[in-house]
């Protein structure tokens, strides 16, 4: 590296990345308190990473790196610890034709280091890159390279088993504890965020201790672990979730904060007692990853249109129904996010609260201390709300606690677990609210399911036969059909991601009539398909011929229409 003869100040004033009085204030700063003038540029803002690399590549006449090459990785990432790595900022980015590595640093007066990365690496060239460009590269390298937990579990033969406790969320690629049972739990987990699991199962058999991903609502078998391994994991998991590990006869709750290559997932973890042992369930949650807006989460432009009217309301309940799983916490999230404004005071009560959004009041139900769905939303009524989004519908307290919110001027978000939109009237007047209450509060019914959606990697076209098109309730015509033939992307199931498949049932003047007389709920879906309603069926239909799903997934999730 050759010495440098310009200043670095002068370098940044010279390409205008730096006016002349804040290189005064910074020259000052440095003359009062020390430290490196590129230090107190960054500090007081004056100057970017990207602006200050650039400067320190021509103070020292080394190469700038724009980009990261396409493919990171190598030997170097089973010698380099990534501790030290991202501690100093080195990036081994590609092995040189005369035998030398190409590393991009941040900071040109490393010394020892650079020393030290000699003696693992060999001859090295050195060019400048800022720090989150070598942040990055080396998660994407370190994350690529990392051993799945199948590796892990071969490499464990004869080794003793122990564990500790994991006390504050750490980055599992930064995880050093060599513990063969610490080293399978995080293989397990990280492998679990890699494939985007929202659920980890541990499940103990007789003879068997399986580990099970969901993966896109589907589970999938990834691990089968020695017998003798349950107790191990199975006590680890619980320590990292600062659960009682002594107490094996009762179901417990607990939590695990983790860091994965920067990114934050929040892991609520569920234990039951069962005839060989307990059986966790972990729940993945990564912040920050959801995606709220209505229009990726499947609906049709038809049907957003009718959302929109619908969230336009001044007050009103507005229903989601679905079984467990079907997304109808996110269709909620998302619907109080289009209309979330500083101007309205929007107020949840929940159980549990899924992902915590910015500008609302959540609260968490808690039966221990009485704070249930009922005495919360009595509470939340006093509290000035424009808003209102409850959880769950779970008895008649809640449910006329609810229907007299709307009437009071509010606008109010639930859901039921019915099957269709047309049930949940009937189900409303089931739990004791009258039918002239429901008629004259309720203002729309939505009722979904998820379906995988077809990886667009490896997507391909087909013609289906009669039959098959039929089962859609497609009789005329032919029609051209989708699926997934398996990919890398897809881990070969020819589906990545999910979407919903909706029926939106507004309450007009003509259905208001009908829910006076007490109808069954097959009578308010013949009003319904009367009166333009598609149907969950039908719905997935459409979003089979537009390449969006298959028809397996939309008869998988719709079979009691599917008769």
């Amino acid at each position: 590296m050759t010495f440098a003869t310009r200043k670095l100040g002068e370098i940044l004033a010279a390409n205008n990345w730096l006016s002349a009085d804040s290189l005064a204030e910074a020259l000052e700063a440095q003359e009062r308190h020390g430290g490196r003038i590129g230090d107190i540029l960054l500090r007081s803002g004056a100057v970017s990473e990207d602006q200050l690399a650039r400067a320190l590549s021509i103070q020292w006449d080394l190469p700038y790196v724009e980009a990261l090459p396409p493919r990171l990785g190598g030997r170097w990432v089973k010698k380099l610890p990534i501790g030290f790595a991202k501690h100093h900022h080195l990036l081994p980015l590609e092995e040189m034709e005369d035998g030398t590595t190409l590393v991009a640093i941040a900071d040109t007066m490393l010394g020892d280091p650079l020393n030290d990365l000699v003696a693992v690496l060999g001859p090295i060239r050195l060019a400048v890159a800022p720090p989150n460009l070598i942040l990055h590269g080396l998660n994407t390298a370190y994350d690529q390279a990392s051993g799945t937990a199948e590796e892990v579990m071969e490499s464990m033969d004869g080794e003793p088993m122990f564990t500790g406790l994991l006390d504050e969320p750490v980055d599992l690629l930064d995880a050093t504890d060599e513990a063969p049972i610490i080293r399978l739990v995080n293989s397990v987990l990280f492998q679990a965020v890699k494939e985007r699991a929202s659920d980890v199962h541990f499940e103990p058999y007789e003879r068997e201790f399986a580990v099970r991903y969901r993966i896109d609502g589907v589970l999938y078998n990834v691990l089968t672990p020695p017998r003798r391994l349950q107790a191990s994991i199975t006590s680890r998991i619980k320590l990292m979730a600062h659960m009682n590990i002594a107490e094996r006869r009762l179901p417990q709750d607990g939590r695990i904060g983790l860091r994965m290559a920067g990114r934050d997932i929040d892991v609520r973890v569920s234990s039951i007692p069962t005839v060989h042992g307990e059986r966790l369930v972990l729940r993945m949650l990564e912040k920050g990853a959801m995606n709220l807006e209505l229009r990726t989460q499947g609906f049709s432009d038809a049907q957003l249109q009718t959302m929109n009217q619908i969230l336009a309301l001044p007050h009103g309940v507005v229903l989601v129904t679905g079984p467990t799983g079907a997304g109808k916490t996110t269709t909620l999230y998302g619907a109080i996010s289009q209309i979330n404004s500083p101007d309205r005071n929007i107020l949840t009560i929940e159980d549990p609260i899924e992902y915590q959004l910015k500008g609302i009041g959540q609260v968490q139900v808690n039966p221990k201390i009485d704070l249930t769905f009922a005495s919360g939303l009595r509470s939340i009524l006093r509290q000035d709300p424009d808003v209102i989004l409850v959880g769950e519908i779970r008895d008649g307290e809640t449910a006329e606690i609810t229907v007299q919110a709307a009437l009071t001027g509010h606008l109010v978000f639930s859901t039921l677990h019915t099957n269709d939109a047309a049930s949940a009237i009937t189900r409303l007047v089931d739990m004791g609210v009258e039918p002239f209450l429901i008629s004259s509060s309720v203002s729309a019914i939505l009722a979904q399911r998820l379906v995988r959606r077809i990886c667009p990697e490896c997507r391909t076209a087909y013609q289906p036969t009669q039959a098959e098109a039929a089962r859609l309730g497609l009789t005329d015509g032919q029609h051209t059909f989708y699926h997934g033939t398996g990919c890398g992307e897809c881990a070969r199931t020819g589906y990545r991601g999910r979407l919903g498949l909706y029926e939106i049932l507004v309450m007009d003047e003509g259905l208001r009539s009908l829910v006076l007389t007490q109808p069954d709920a097959t009578s308010i879906r013949e009003y319904a398909r009367t009166h333009g309603v598609h149907f969950l069926r039908e719905d997935g239909a459409h979003k089979v011929l537009a390449g969006m799903t298959t028809t397996e997934e939309v008869l998988r999730v719709c079979q009691e229409e599917a008769g």
